[in-house]
């Protein structure tokens, strides 16, 4: 089953800070993509990673700066509207909804978070079990599967929406060699379907196999942005990342 290629789009973020109180979590982020790009963020605990994700999904709004969609301003709307304009985000502990089915969860994402309607609400679900690998798990009832599936279904709820970005936060937390190698295959899929992809992951080597640009961030700021390889030996990041290893 074929969808139609993601139309092509871009999200900017300018000088984006995030305080709580008297700390400062994210100061002066500037970022920039586009749909044709796979984006690797790394860099120690408590260094603003999932602030910012959660910034530029909406579900966070910044305390400075500005968050641009297809050149439109996009700051002070929230994720609601932001994942009906192509910005989708997965979320590090995946929480499907129980008592329904596998088909019925991701169903749930093409209507209220993708509005489709009808026929193409059920269309762009099955597309997304397709692409997801979940399509023999469609009939099953979503609390009863493993950690691999809940994750795969997490995306799969985020791709029927239809996204122009996709956010993915940890995604490959908690899995094995094997099964993380089964994710990583699927994600890679995505890049060829015109979908931006941007993926925090602890897992440096295998967000090293999807990512062509890798993002290095320490105590609210960006000190790396660029090849990954060329990133993973830059002296800061090696300090601030590696422990100076």
């Amino acid at each position: 089953m074929q969808t139609a290629t993601t139309p092509s789009g871009t999200i900017r973020a300018t000088g984006i800070g995030k305080r709580f109180g008297a700390l400062a979590v994210l100061d002066g982020i500037d970022f920039r993509m586009t749909t044709d790009e796979a984006v690797g963020i790394v860099g120690p605990n408590g260094a603003g990673k999932s602030t910012l994700m959660a910034v530029l999904s909406g579900a966070l709004a910044p305390s400075a700066g500005r968050v641009e969609l297809d050149g439109q301003d996009v700051t002070a709307l929230g994720a609601p509207v932001r994942s009906a304009r192509g910005l989708m985000r997965t979320h590090q502990i995946p929480k499907p909804f129980t008592g329904l089915t596998v088909f019925e969860n991701v169903l749930v994402g093409a209507m209220h978070a993708g509005g489709h309607k009808g026929k193409a609400a059920h269309q762009a679900a099955f597309s997304a079990l397709e692409l997801s690998g979940m399509t023999p798990l469609a009939n099953r009832q979503a609390e009863s599967l493993g950690l691999l599936d809940r994750k795969r279904l997490e995306l799969a709820r985020a791709l029927a929406t239809g996204p122009k970005f996709l956010l993915l936060d940890e995604i490959g937390g908690g899995l094995t060699e094997a099964e993380a190698a089964e994710l990583v295959a699927i994600i890679r899929g995505l890049r060829g379907r015109g979908i931006g992809i941007v993926w925090i992951e602890h897992i440096v080597h295998i967000l090293l196999q999807v990512a062509g640009r890798l993002i290095c961030m320490d105590a609210g700021r960006i000190i790396a942005d660029g090849d990954p390889q060329a990133v993973m030996s830059d002296p800061q990041v090696v300090r601030a990342y590696l422990g100076g290893a």
